[in-house]
């Protein structure tokens, strides 16, 4: 099956040419190119958060395949759900999911469900797909949302999806899908992402899961950066490098009201 676009027009223009003139203004030309295992993205629309997911995608080095992992805000499908085969489409192009390494994840962890009804309505995966088909013709992704997951939970499906990267033969980037603090004063965002920030560039999932957890912080893909963090430790992780940080207050002006962005490299 194809799943349509469902936030173009609104997230991010919604014809071809207006789209890659918006993301060309995202992106940094000349950047040099790092190869990496993992990174953090933010999925706002791109008016807000686009310059930060476009400094991430401008620094790397570009796979055969992403696996993108983005938090479940509409709680449709199961609790962790994996689209395993057929496309996505944005108007710049037509994405092919790569089932091969799609089988080869859900061999590796049982705790995934094969739902596409789970992202037919769900943007925080599409929202980085802009990004992708300017740079790329040809990546193909693994779409895979959460709704919930444990520590333990966390941990069993990372180390499972680094087992199927090292077993595909090619290159593979793992995406974290996430916005940081929502819709609080823009000095607390600064410095309660400041806590999470520096968890994941200590490479330290336990130490994220726990102080999103224990100083609510409201960051919505904690749970895929978790599960990122783990996947790269277990593929050979090394070190995280933060790219850009911002928040909405810095492009919609108001500052008592901001949602947090981080672009963050792990090789």
């Amino acid at each position: 099956m194809r799943r349509p676009p469902v936030v173009a027009g609104r997230f991010y223009d919604g014809t071809a040419s207006k789209l890659k003139s918006q993301v060309g203004h995202c992106i940094i030309e000349g950047a040099p190119k790092e190869k990496v295992i993992g990174v953090l993205s933010p999925h706002a629309g791109l008016m807000y958060s686009g310059h930060v997911a476009g400094a991430v995608y401008s620094s790397i080095s570009f796979p055969e395949t992403f696996i993108i992992l983005g938090p479940n805000h509409t709680n449709l499908g199961a609790r962790a759900s994996i689209m395993a085969s057929g496309e996505w489409e944005i108007p710049a192009r037509i994405f092919s999911i790569d089932s091969g390494l799609s089988r080869k994840i859900m061999k590796e962890t049982p705790l995934l469900a094969d739902d596409a009804g789970a992202h037919e309505f769900e943007h925080s995966i599409e929202v980085q797909l802009p990004f992708i088909s300017y740079f790329s013709d040809t990546a193909r992704i693994v779409p895979i949302t959460f709704m919930s997951a444990t520590l333990e939970e966390c941990g069993i499906i990372g180390e499972g999806i680094a087992r199927a990267v090292r077993d595909a033969g090619y290159e593979v980037v793992i995406v974290a899908s996430s916005d940081m603090s929502h819709y609080v004063p823009d000095d607390v965002a600064r410095k309660l992402d400041g806590f999470a920030v520096n968890e994941m560039l200590k490479l330290n999932p336990e130490g994220l899961f726990n102080t999103v957890t224990k100083q609510h912080i409201s960051m919505c893909g904690f749970i895929p950066s978790t599960i990122m963090l783990y996947a790269a430790g277990a593929l050979g992780a090394r070190e995280a490098r933060l790219v850009k940080y911002a928040t909405s207050g810095d492009t919609g002006g108001d500052y008592e009201h901001v949602v947090g962005y981080a672009g963050i490299l792990v090789k």
